[in-house]
């Protein structure tokens, strides 16, 4: 037996069986079918996003590789045509994922799903950050209700969709209606008591937890994710606990990447002014000033396919989950976007947010893709640095050829050995993937 069977044979017998009672428990569950429900939302709002960025920016993939910018003049005005769209989509992601994560945990306790769902939409906004003074008026800020704040809209889901249901069967908290009154405003009678005690609950804690940040609940969070982080310097080991802390965070359903950006941006954009600079001088990336950035080493070789180097995973999908419905059809989806580094459609469609059978692939796989990089350009110098920047919707395999002043063939090698490397990782965790796709699929017939 090789090693690839005797590794999936350790799968088969550990990680499938607790994934599967993982699956059936009812708060994972209402996690996965929240994610599921909002997926094609999310998918509608990556293709909007690819068509933006890649097609209508002038410094997009598509966009350079057909001189768009020269033959359509103002050509990203165009880009406000379909930006709307994704104050619909992506951008409002909490806000769909604490109504339907409420509703399926509700659903699951055989309380009253819109309601409870309802609730759970207003505790959202009750401990959100205040309005926001402007020349038009008093404004709401919409930073976290796109996928920075998903983590609050889990918490506040589950707490919600688990207390509504559980207080709606204590009679002392229920108002009880005269017979005459029709059965679904006596229902809805019955809930305001126990929706009373969620949003007092709810703005009690996040008037006290606003001692402790200002702003309360979605910024104590935020800033203790970001605070470890500040006093790191620029270094190999720096970049690989950014991967992974960025990883770990989209796995908890946090946007990792924006939610350490500003740090990285402060830590790495005066040396990529630097490098920038350099080149444009001397006309090569060789002797740049700074050939350690998170932009020539993640954002080169770890991030293929977007934040996981998730087109490996897509790949792996092809190769060994074919009768999985559910992955290939996502697999299908997710493609071309993926080509472009833009993967929503895998995190919320298969999905990968909490979903503990790609932990260890999703969090491996940028990590082996940076040391590659790392290596390949700084121990052995066998290709030129990364630091140019070509656009973060330029496929992943080509950054480091072109990012390198496109002189080296061996740089588009490395780029395609990370996609090769990161397909080997995910390989066997898709397979698992599918047989409890498959399990459960025969179970529900």
């Amino acid at each position: 037996m090789g090693f690839m069977e005797t590794m999936q044979a350790k799968m088969d017998a550990t990680l499938v069986p607790v994934a599967s009672k993982l699956n059936g428990q009812r708060h994972v569950a209402a996690v996965r079918d929240a994610f599921t429900l909002a997926f094609p939302l999310t998918l509608a709002g990556s293709i909007i996003t690819l068509v933006n960025f890649a097609v209508l920016s002038p410094d997009g993939f598509i966009a350079k590789l057909l001189h768009l910018g020269a033959l359509i003049p103002n050509l990203a005005d165009y880009q406000k045509i379909f930006t709307p769209i994704l104050n619909g989509t992506t951008n409002i992601m909490s806000v769909l994922i604490v109504f339907l994560t409420a509703y399926k945990l509700a659903e699951a306790n055989e309380g009253d799903k819109v309601l409870a769902s309802l609730c759970a939409i207003g505790t959202f906004f009750i401990i959100y950050p205040a309005y926001v003074a402007s020349d038009a008026g008093n404004a709401l800020p919409m930073t976290f209700m796109g996928a920075q704040g998903l983590f609050v809209a889990l918490i506040v889901g589950l707490m919600v969709g688990e207390l509504i249901p559980k207080m709606a069967k204590n009679k002392k908290l229920c108002i009880k209606m005269p017979d005459s009154v029709p059965p679904a405003v006596a229902q809805s009678f019955n809930l305001v008591i126990p929706i009373i005690i969620v949003f007092v609950g709810a703005t009690v804690i996040n008037y006290i937890l606003g001692f402790v940040a200002e702003g309360g609940i979605q910024y104590v969070i935020y800033n203790s994710i970001q605070t470890p982080f500040r006093s790191l310097g620029g270094n190999i080991v720096t970049i690989l606990i950014f991967v992974v802390a960025q990883q770990f965070l989209w796995l908890l359903g946090i946007h990792g990447p924006n939610t350490l950006s500003a740090i990285r941006s402060v830590m790495f954009a005066e040396q990529g002014v630097a490098n920038l600079a350099y080149f444009g001088t001397n006309g090569t990336t060789l002797g740049c000033p700074f050939p350690l950035t998170w932009g020539s080493i993640n954002d080169a070789f770890g991030n293929t396919g977007g934040s996981g180097a998730t087109l490996g995973l897509i790949i792996a999908i092809f190769l060994v989950a074919r009768k999985d419905k559910q992955q290939m059809t996502i697999g299908k989806l997710a493609l071309a976007p993926g080509l472009f580094n833009i993967n929503e459609p895998l995190m919320f469609g298969l999905p990968i947010v909490m979903n503990p059978i790609y932990v260890i692939p999703f969090i491996l796989a940028p990590v082996s893709g940076n040391i590659i990089g790392y290596l390949c350009t700084m121990v052995f110098k066998i290709i030129p640095p990364v630091t140019l920047d070509v656009g973060w919707t330029t496929p992943g395999f080509l950054i480091p050829f072109l990012g390198s002043g496109g002189t080296n063939p061996l740089s588009l090698v490395i780029g395609i050995l990370c996609v090769v490397v990161s397909t080997i990782i995910y390989l066997p965790f898709v397979s698992a993937a599918a047989k409890v796709n498959m399990r459960n699929a025969a179970e529900e017939e």
